[in-house]
């Protein structure tokens, strides 16, 4: 049986070129020894599945995807064409949604996450443009009602079933104090008008804990006098990564004992990948290139395993109170962005021989 091929997003002006975003693992790929072909998807996204895959050779069998995400619908129909050309991505629809969407994992990993509570809103897309058209914020009364099960008080953050607004923290991320439900209603407005057809699924309330946190810069070491300081990178939602640390970033204006503003500093976060249950690699978070961290995987490990996904991530976060590492949010490996400066040699390897 040959090694599984991959299939990566082709330019979107020329689809017979790669996106430039994956070119650098395409061509690590031909070093290993890999196969690689290109979807259009701009054409998944827009619903034309058969038009995405026109290119891939009929008959070719299994395939990992490495590319932006896709709402779980488009991703099932992704699957539904290939299998009709003779193909079949080994991360299965169910299972993509399973580790793509908070709801479908939180259960497992609950205990060993933030507490969240969600709340699905009618007429709300799956993300990636999915169409929110409109789409009306919860209601006074049930927004109450998902504070109380959360435990009534203390801050929160709110996001969606895959992505949060963090670079809006104060005005559609953070909320303060959740017994003020006038703040959460404003809140979760704003986020839910900011997301717009990108919204996906519904609504999100996930308390906020405290991380062990630094001032980071993304080329990759610590802000000094005189920097910008942590300076967030492209949005991993926009591209193909997983929701960034809930406690990654403050509103304080107070400074830590380095001088370096509390809301100019960002968690120590490290993201792993799991094959079939197994850490194969781990790494910084993507909006924290070169920032070391060595999380404790015990806890992990069997949850991981009990989620039952192939290929996953999970970003973890050490407590402020060095209670321990938590999960902050688990993601599809397909589409989890992978740090710059990291060598995932190891990580396609192991994809080629699964």
């Amino acid at each position: 049986m040959p090694a599984p091929a991959f299939l990566l997003p082709a330019h979107p002006l020329d689809p017979r070129r790669i996106d430039p975003q994956f070119a650098w693992e395409a061509r690590l790929l031909r070093d290993l020894g890999g196969e690689h072909h290109l979807v259009d998807h701009d054409a998944l996204l827009a619903g034309d599945a058969h038009a995405a895959v026109r290119g891939v050779p009929a008959g070719r069998g299994a395939f990992w995807y490495r590319g932006w995400m896709l709402p779980s619908h488009r991703y099932a129909e992704f699957a539904a064409a290939l299998s009709e050309r003779g193909g079949l991505l080994l991360t299965t629809p169910p299972g993509y949604a399973s580790a793509h969407e908070l709801p479908g994992w939180y259960e497992v990993f609950e205990g060993a996450t933030p507490p969240s509570v969600w709340l699905p809103l009618a007429g709300a897309g799956t993300g990636g443009g999915a169409g929110a058209g409109g789409v009306e914020p919860p209601g006074a009364e049930r927004l109450a009602s998902a504070v109380a099960r959360l435990g009534g008080r203390g801050p929160a953050i709110v996001k969606d079933y895959v992505k949060s607004r963090k670079h809006e923290w104060d005005e559609a991320c953070y909320i303060p104090e959740l017994a003020d439900l006038p703040a959460v209603e404003r809140v979760v407005a704003r986020f839910v008008e900011l997301q717009a057809e990108h919204l996906a699924g519904g609504v999100v309330l996930r308390r906020f804990e405290e991380f062990t946190r630094v001032g980071w810069d993304t080329r990759g070491g610590p802000s000094g006098d005189g920097s910008d300081g942590p300076g967030d990178s492209d949005d991993s939602h926009d591209t193909h990564g997983s929701e960034g640390s809930d406690g990654s970033e403050g509103s304080s204006g107070s400074a830590g004992s380095d001088g370096i503003p509390d809301g100019r500093r960002r968690a120590v976060e490290a993201r792993v990948w799991w094959l079939d249950g197994e850490p194969v690699l781990v790494g910084p978070h993507p909006d924290l290139p070169g920032c070391p961290a060595a999380p404790d995987l015990s806890l992990v490990r069997p949850l991981v395993r009990a989620l039952g996904c192939r290929f996953v991530t999970t970003d973890l976060a050490e407590r402020a109170d060095g209670s321990g590492w938590r999960v902050v949010e688990v993601g599809d490996g397909q589409v989890s962005e992978l740090p710059r400066g990291i060598d995932p040699s190891a990580l396609l390897i192991a994809l080629l021989a699964a």
